[in-house]
């Protein structure tokens, strides 16, 4: 963040400026007023009403530059929040899919949404405020000494006091609003997930349980947000006590002063007037701690994100393969950062127009197979080519271009019929969309609205618009992960004739259960702990 505030350094400038000036006339105004009194002192009324009315036009002056200081602190704010919104933006499109798939959503919503919030909500009330207490401080010191620098002394002698309170009290306010962004995003991560999955609840009458999770992450977020705020709120009352001190020590020694003949009483006035505005800002400070305190909190929560590592970049000169859908597997491994390889040394090839079926136990790594293909995972031993092309050596736009997927957990986007197709073409007509949508047998008029993930439609009918949306791609290489797993038997024939009319001239990976998705295969290949083998469809898909 503190980036992004320095880019902007000339309004930050012009906003320094405004609160020098501002601060500069209401530091003049108690000085004017003291003069005033001693105009009364010394029996000059007549003058009064001219001191007077500087006075108040020093302050109407610094009201006006206070107000141009807000404008542009705000300016500079929100331009900050919006360069770090899209940084985060950017950030996640960088992210692996392995990072993604291991972090909640809902955390992540969190630290995209609430603790750019937080951020942008502590910077916006407390940027301005600080800077103008500290010039406040400075300025009220300087005139306090010219005043008097015996008094000066007594009333600096509390700020020492006041920064080791709340260094003290902010280090123990700290990590509990950490720990209130962490069960934050928790609970987040929770709400999402049960409204998401609210069918499944009920299905199985778990309502209670996550009732249970809930309220007991809501308690741990009550109990982390209550410690935060109690302990962060107990700076500003200690420090009005050290502050309230030093003003009692500052008042008796001024008056004693003024009896001695060494002040005026419209000096002592005029100190006790820059005493308060000596600790008021200190006070200011210590009320905006817990929004500080959060601020920090969220920040490094953001930071974390932004710090996390990042897809590979893409090779400076790109290839582009010619598309014909020739695919080789060369000595390839892969395993997750947290268990056994999934597969080891893996070679095969499939050749232009032919289709590969993928079989075997569950976790024998069927997906992850194709995961490789798309490059959602980075090999840890040997290469992938697509006709001759290093998968490294290609963009990943062009890669997935290319390759078409058909994912076992389909999404739709809250939108028409046609908005979802169309969304595997960008530049896709009417006209090849509503050809996608017959050959996937998506029967329902294209301008039905869907809403987000397709509410109201079942598994089996999001599956099939997803397929159009692969289908209007028109990909060289077609992956399909049980593409076919949620459409009932009838259906299902018709896509597999689909499949089969737009497989012709080009590559297939199918993934399938059934028989019937693999019966035509060129090659089965079976995975099982890692190894392969190619089985002769003549044989039997059934004996793989």
């Amino acid at each position: 963040m503190r980036r992004l505030l320095v880019a902007q350094w000339p309004l930050l400038a012009l906003s320094a400026l405004c609160g020098l000036v501002s601060v500069a006339l209401v530091v003049a105004g108690p000085l004017l007023l003291g003069a005033a009194t001693d105009l009364v002192v010394a029996g000059a009324p007549a003058e009064l009403p001219a001191a007077l009315g500087v006075t108040l036009a020093v302050y109407v002056v610094s009201g006006l530059f206070w107000a141009a200081q807000g404008r542009v602190t705000t300016l500079v704010v929100q331009r900050a929040a919006l360069r770090l919104r899209a940084d985060v933006e950017e950030k996640l499109a960088r992210l692996p899919v392995a990072y993604v798939d291991g972090m909640p959503r809902g955390e992540l919503l969190s630290r995209a949404t609430n603790d750019i919030e937080a951020v942008t909500l502590t910077l916006q009330q407390s940027v301005s405020q600080i800077v103008n207490s500290m010039l406040i401080v400075v300025g009220t010191l300087v005139m306090m000494v010219g005043i008097s620098p015996l008094l000066a002394l007594v009333a600096v002698v509390t700020v020492p006091v006041s920064v080791a309170v709340s260094a003290a009290i902010g280090r123990r306010a700290r990590p509990h609003f950490t720990r209130q962004g962490r069960v934050t995003g928790e609970l987040g991560a929770h709400v999402e997930e049960m409204y998401t999955g609210h069918a499944l609840v009920r299905a199985f009458g778990r309502q209670d349980e996550s009732a249970a999770v809930f309220h007991a992450r809501n308690q741990e977020l009550f109990e982390a947000g209550s410690r935060a705020q109690f302990v962060s709120g107990l700076i500003q009352p200690a420090l009005m006590f050290v502050a309230n001190l030093g003003y009692v020590v500052v008042a008796v020694a001024g008056g004693l002063r003024v009896a001695s003949g060494a002040l005026t009483i419209g000096e002592v006035q005029a100190f006790v007037q820059y005493a308060r505005y000596f600790g008021g800002p200190l006070s200011n400070v210590a009320s905006l701690s817990a929004l500080v305190q959060s601020g920090l909190a969220s920040s490094a929560r953001i930071a974390e994100l932004l710090a996390a590592p990042e897809e590979p970049p893409e090779p400076s000169h790109p290839v582009r393969p010619s598309a014909r859908g020739h695919v080789v597997f060369h000595d390839v491994s892969f395993g997750y950062a947290t268990g056994p390889p999934v597969i080891e040394h893996l070679s095969l090839e499939v050749r232009p127009g032919q289709r590969a079926a993928v079989v075997g136990p569950t976790g024998a790594g069927k997906t992850t197979l194709v995961n490789l293909l798309m490059r959602f995972h980075e090999l840890t031993g040997g290469r992938i080519t697509v006709d001759g092309v290093d998968l490294t050596a290609m963009s990943r736009a062009c890669l997935r271009s290319v390759v078409g997927m058909v994912p076992q957990d389909t999404w739709l986007f809250g939108g028409t019929i046609t908005d979802n197709i169309a969304y595997g073409a960008a530049h896709a007509t009417r006209q090849q969309v509503a050809r996608a949508a017959r050959l996937a047998c998506v029967d329902w008029p294209l301008d039905t609205v869907l809403d987000e993930d397709g509410g109201g439609l079942s598994a089996g009918e999001r599956q099939l618009i997803a397929i159009a949306r692969a289908f209007v791609a028109d990909p060289a290489v077609l992956v399909l992960d049980e593409a076919t797993s949620s459409v009932d038997t009838r259906t299902e024939a018709r896509v597999l004739r689909a499949m089969r009319q737009l497989s012709e001239g080009r590559t297939c990976f199918v993934i399938a259960h059934r028989p019937s998705a693999i019966s035509d295969a060129d090659v089965v290949i079976t995975m099982a702990t890692g190894e392969q083998r190619e089985i002769d469809p003549r044989i039997g898909a059934g004996d793989a």
